[in-house]
């Protein structure tokens, strides 16, 4: 299975020059034969709260429909961050969309960043469950930026839903760069699964992102990644057997002391 991340800037208050985007890099992948792509945090509106506070719509119409729209056309899987207003309350979300167009699922970040000067807790509400989805012959859990400092979810992903591929859509800023590396492959090698890491470029409201995009192996290959500082589309293949034959020769999961972790 081909797969790509997409490193992209956005345009903040503007989501539908962001929509255009999404088209241009997922029609790009397609000519590459890619059959599921991943965006960053919050592609439509851009990382501003509030920018967010102002766009952030209902999923019955605007950006999201669009994102149907790309993947119904050019028939390919989108997974991608985005806002979610749900009546009075909005989350910091990520959908997936098949090749037909359909949404199969979505995530709802269960861990918000809750640091000066960001304070997402004061303008999302947190989600309440882990989500995963079958794509192919493998499954992939989601996540989203903050929640790659808690290895706890990626975990029951992996031992509860049976997890193969960790996909994380982030907005991650430069100050920790080496933070996100470090985090995205010891989220691969500790679960021995594939880990598609797509990140920000630019800068909004004052905060710069650090890129460095990543698609990493389950035994902590870094096979496709991308600059810190440049709008890119990765690509990789993930295979089933790459995967067994890592699980298969140290079998992490099968020596775990479940007893001692409750």
């Amino acid at each position: 299975m081909k797969i790509a991340a997409a490193q992209i800037s956005c345009s903040l208050d503007n989501p539908d020059a962001n929509l255009l985007k999404v088209r241009d890099f997922s029609a790009q992948a397609k000519q590459s034969g890619v059959e599921l792509i991943v965006f960053p945090e919050m592609i439509d509106t851009g990382y501003s709260m509030p920018a967010i506070q102002a766009h952030a719509a209902s999923w019955d119409n605007g950006f999201v429909p669009g994102l149907q729209e790309v993947a119904r056309e050019l028939s390919i899987a989108i997974v991608s961050g985005v806002s979610e207003r749900d009546g009075a309350f909005i989350y910091n979300s990520q959908v997936v969309i098949d090749q037909r167009g359909k949404i199969i699922t979505k995530y709802r970040k269960t861990h918000l960043f809750g640091v000066p000067p960001i304070e997402e807790d004061k303008v999302f509400s947190s989600g309440n469950r882990f989500t995963s989805f079958g794509f192919g012959d493998l499954r992939f859990g989601l996540s989203i930026c903050y929640d790659l400092r808690f290895p706890e979810m990626y975990r029951k992903l992996v031992t509860e839903q049976g997890v193969d591929v960790l996909v994380v859509s982030s907005a991650w800023p430069f100050p920790r760069v080496e933070h996100f590396r470090t985090l995205a492959l010891a989220r691969a090698i500790e679960n021995q699964s594939y880990v598609i890491a797509a990140n920000r470029v630019d800068k909004d409201d004052g905060i710069s992102f650090c890129g460095s995009s990543a698609i990493i192996d389950p035994g902590g290959g870094i096979i496709a990644s991308a600059s810190q500082d440049r709008e890119e589309l990765i690509e990789a293949e993930l295979s089933e057997d790459v995967l067994n034959s890592v699980r298969s020769r140290m079998k992490v999961f099968a020596h775990r002391r479940k007893d001692l972790y409750e």
